[in-house]
């Protein structure tokens, strides 16, 4: 709601709404870059990036967003147009943070006036690609979470008795999103202004510090990061749409049940895609289905986007035998009466990882007991058992 009651007080819901509305209608846009540096679209980039947490977290030269607040509008507004009309963007902050299963993931952690600037180009390019974005594309989109990409998830093993899971893990995509590609898919999606694309160019290849020029990947971290990785799995999302659920048929049919009988005469594949980001499923009816998919997907993310997959950690799953998980959770369609049902839960090693926060949170209202460590602690338990509970009844 803060992000809307900031686009009316900047008056660009209009502007985001008609790009919106154009690229729904397949138009394209040469003009784009007017609209990403005038003086109400940076202004809102600012006070968007002000409410981020991430704003108190320095880059490479040191600055937060409160060396940014001590500066007047006028003289922000132009400073971000003029570094715009040659823009190079400073060295980015590497910065590893610890995974769920004990790894790495590098971020890569631009200054803070390059963040504005990424979030300047966000807010215009965003409204385009939703309007090209396949429905059950869940991460990172507005007014969509894991719990959408769950129900989804759980409706297709409920009610329509689908109990096989092709599990497809991609080998680092965030470290190996083709470029060149990319800036392709961009042209595609309509972006057709080529100082916009100069620029979202000049992002991607912005230094390292200590590792120098990155030459593939989408750094995570940057804010315009997780736009890019959609667009660039959103051909993904069409193709396999394409090959079953949107594949278009020469006549129409009365029922639902027919439209399926005659996708399988013509020997097409049954299988419906969910994704959260780069982590998705295909869910199929049976084993002949799963494996036809499993490689067909295989070789696209390999001819089509450059990308591969872990062997280990790819897999057909049938349902009623084993769970799958999915986002944090774990899902099995367990036997009830004459039918199969989703049975969703919590992963262990994230029940472990809650009880572990909770017990910090607990020692530290025991030695220190204040309004302030009570607060943090009651959102601590909002936050996250309800996922527990969520998870157990979803």
């Amino acid at each position: 709601m803060q992000a809307l009651r900031n686009w009316e007080y900047y008056g660009m819901t209009e502007s985001f709404t008609d790009l919106h509305e154009r690229s729904a209608n397949k138009e394209t846009f040469s003009h784009l870059y007017e609209i990403v540096t005038s003086r109400e679209n940076i202004l809102l980039a600012y006070r968007t990036m002000k409410s981020n947490k991430g704003s108190k977290t320095p880059g490479t030269d040191g600055l937060t967003i409160k060396d940014i607040e001590q500066r007047p509008e006028n003289e922000l507004v132009s400073e971000i147009q003029n570094r715009l009309q040659n823009y190079r963007p400073k060295n980015v902050r590497r910065k590893l943070i610890e995974k769920d299963n004990g790894k790495m993931r590098p971020l890569g952690i631009p200054c803070i006036l390059d963040r504005i600037i990424q979030q300047c180009f966000k807010q215009v390019l965003e409204p385009i690609a939703e309007a090209k974005f396949y429905n059950h594309s869940y991460g990172f989109r507005p007014l969509r979470s894991t719990h959408d990409a769950m129900a989804r998830v759980q409706f297709l093993i409920n009610q329509a008795s689908m109990h096989y899971v092709v599990d497809i893990d991609i080998l680092g995509f965030f470290d190996n999103v083709n470029h060149t590609l990319l800036l392709k898919q961009l042209w595609n999606m309509g972006i057709r202004d080529r100082r916009v694309l100069a620029c979202i160019s000049k992002m991607l290849k912005a230094e390292i510090e200590g590792e120098g020029i990155p030459l593939k990947g989408v750094p995570q971290g940057g804010l315009l990061s997780t736009l890019l990785s959609n667009i660039v799995l959103n051909d993904l999302d069409h193709w396999v749409a394409g090959q079953w659920e949107l594949f278009p048929l020469t006549q129409p049919f009365k029922s639902r049940d027919g439209e399926r009988r005659a996708k399988i005469r013509s020997n097409l594949k049954e299988g419906y895609l969910v994704r959260y980001a780069d982590d998705f499923k295909i869910i199929c009816r049976d084993w002949k289905s799963a494996q036809r998919w499993y490689h067909a997907v295989t070789l696209y993310l390999k001819d089509r986007l450059k990308l591969d997959i872990s062997p280990e950690k790819s897999q057909i799953i049938n349902l009623r035998k084993r769970e799958s998980e999915f986002l944090g959770f774990t899902i099995r369609a367990n036997k009830k009466d004459q039918k199969r049902v989703a049975l969703t839960g919590i992963k262990a090693s994230k029940k472990q990882k809650i009880k572990s926060e909770a017990r910090k949170y607990i020692l530290k209202m025991r030695y220190s007991p204040t309004a302030l460590n009570a607060a943090r602690f009651n959102s601590f338990v909002l936050e996250e058992f309800t996922i527990i509970l969520i998870g157990q009844h979803m």
